[in-house]
């Protein structure tokens, strides 16, 4: 047995902090944007002599948020709970079906258009109709307003993804005598998860949008109900902290959906192309 030393190739020194460096210099744009526009509205509102109710002060809205955090918080979490929840069972059910008219072609190109016709309706029309399902006062009806508004562009792209395999690829599997099971967990699966993930990032969005649209007809202890309240009252400061909290639950959904993308995708060569390395 050969007992020859074999060479291991240095570590970079430096190279973490590097990298630590090249992402800090990508969020820069978005933070020095971040503060030119934050501070042009501040003083913009004190010079033009802009009303309460058009648009509060943002140190006032901070204010608020930091006074309320208390009540937003508790507000929060319960409107987060019925966005999950919308975002699990919509992207579940956007997945599965994607994947059983992937396998039936005939039956995508049969169900299609309804399911473009039912995208086009606005969410804010399921509204009523999901009250009067469910009860009004629950999370049930939230969720399945939030389910409504993943469902379409996940199911949408994931039927994309797993449709998109180059034909040589499906003929080099079964020239190995590869049956459609292989095919489809080996080809069409490993093809479509960019496209999955990219739906599920806009689904978190989505997600968000229609659980605090839904809570407008009738969940107390919500941020929709804290929304829709405080602007009855000209409470305008509350009704902005409470969006505030709500792009920041929106926020921390996404990025938990780019982590998992990131650590699932590793695989992907083309991730650094799409600038998501």
């Amino acid at each position: 047995m050969s007992s020859q030393p074999v060479a291991v190739a240095p570590v970079p020194r430096g190279a973490l902090s590097q990298r630590v460096g090249r992402r800090a210099l990508d969020w820069l744009p978005a933070l020095v944007v971040l503060v030119v526009v934050l501070v042009v509205w501040q003083e913009s509102i004190a010079l033009l002599h802009i009303k309460r109710f058009l648009a509060p002060q943002p140190s006032a809205i901070a204010s608020t948020f930091w006074d309320d955090r208390g009540e937003l918080l508790r507000a929060g979490w319960f409107t987060f709970q019925e966005a999950l929840g919308g975002f699990v069972v919509g992207s579940a059910l956007g997945i599965l079906a994607a994947l059983v008219l992937a396998r039936w072609p005939r039956l995508s190109r049969a169900l299609m258009p309804y399911a473009i016709a039912a995208s086009a309706v606005p969410i804010i029309a399921f509204a009523p109709i999901t009250n009067a399902w469910f009860s009004p006062f629950g999370k049930t009806s939230k969720i399945a307003i939030a389910a409504i508004l993943c469902f379409f562009p996940v199911f949408v792209n994931t039927l994309r993804g797993l449709t998109s395999v180059r034909p040589s690829q499906i003929e080099l599997m079964r020239s190995y005598a590869a049956g459609e099971l292989a095919i489809f967990r080996r080809v069409r699966v490993p093809t479509a998860l960019p496209f999955v993930f990219s739906a599920l990032k806009v689904a978190t969005v989505l997600a968000m949008i229609g659980a605090i649209v839904s809570d407008y007809f009738g969940t107390f202890g919500s941020l929709g109900i804290t929304i829709k309240n405080s602007v009855s009252l000209f409470d305008f400061e509350t009704a902005w902290a409470a969006i505030l909290m709500a792009s920041i639950l929106g926020v921390l959904l996404y990025v938990a959906v780019a982590l998992v993308e990131r650590f699932a995708l590793q695989w992907d060569p083309t991730r650094q192309e799409r600038g998501t390395a």
